[in-house]
């Protein structure tokens, strides 16, 4: 019988490679230990996301910034945030954001998908995942589909940033065959400094993230096999320890994670308040 194929999303990839200690508390145990409380970046960030997706879905006439202020109230996620004060702040932050970056954007110009989910498979991984944006442009051979990500972190981002993600290597990957045209070029959308980070790919570079993609894959298959068949999950899926361990939702539940200093639910999001 032929072997099973991975099914995957680039954060289910992303957590085994981040740690597979996490990945196993994510995806493998059940119950799943429980959950530190919401994170007030991940609440910005999704409301953002969703102001976006809700401005494209008006009519290329109402996409102006003056939808916004409506657009992302319907949409905000109120959870992490130290209080009232710093919600409104964060709001504030946020809705100019989006203005600035709404002002640079053509409204009659659709894109190819918004909050699309692109799925394809290989000999390893059956893969899907959801892309921000894939715009529909003109290379110099033609139509092209480009992967464009929303980010709102802290952060600012570089070309070393899109050019190491490995999830807009495999959004790429699997738009061309969706739409069935190149998709080589992958953007990083930073909306609090307004910046674009983008690479372009070439055939042999997706052909190496989709390798590690499905090298990570194998690796994920033949620690679950271990486990079911008695071996310590521990041993089979170990801690990763680092600065990632603070901000991890299983901090409480893992004994290497208990040693990281504990951030608030709104650390993040201080600088804005700031």
């Amino acid at each position: 019988m032929p072997e099973r194929l991975f099914v995957c999303t680039p954060s289910k990839l992303g957590a085994f490679e981040d740690c597979p200690r996490r990945y196993r508390y994510s995806y493998v145990d059940r119950p799943s230990p429980p959950k530190g409380p919401p994170w007030a970046h991940n609440s910005l960030g999704a409301s953002v996301h969703t102001a976006l997706k809700n401005w494209y879905a008006l009519p290329a006439d109402r996409r102006l910034p003056e939808s916004l202020p409506t657009l992302l109230k319907s949409t905000w996620v109120r959870e992490g945030y130290r209080d009232v004060d710093q919600e409104r702040v964060t709001y504030r932050a946020a809705l100019r954001w989006l203005e600035t970056y709404v002002r640079g954007l053509d409204p009659a110009e659709e894109p190819l998908g918004v909050e699309r989910v692109v799925a394809t498979k290989t000999a390893v991984l059956a893969f899907n995942g959801r892309a921000d944006r894939i715009d529909a442009r003109q290379g110099p051979d033609g139509p092209e589909a480009v992967i464009v990500d929303y980010k709102t972190g802290r952060s600012g981002l570089g070309a070393d940033d899109a050019r190491g993600s490995q999830a807009l290597a495999l959004y790429a990957y699997a738009a061309s065959r969706v739409f069935r045209r190149p998709s080589y070029r992958v953007e990083l959308h930073h909306l609090p400094t307004g910046t674009v980070a983008a690479h372009e790919h070439t055939e042999e570079s997706l052909a190496r993230k989709v390798s590690r993609a499905e090298d990570t894959a194998r690796d994920i298959m033949a620690a679950e096999r271990a486990v079911a068949a008695g071996a310590d999950p521990d041993v089979e899926f170990p801690t990763n320890p680092g600065t990632l361990c603070s901000w991890c939702d299983f901090r409480r539940s893992c004994p290497a994670g208990q040693d990281s200093p504990a951030k608030d639910p709104w650390e993040s999001v201080n600088h804005l308040t700031a």
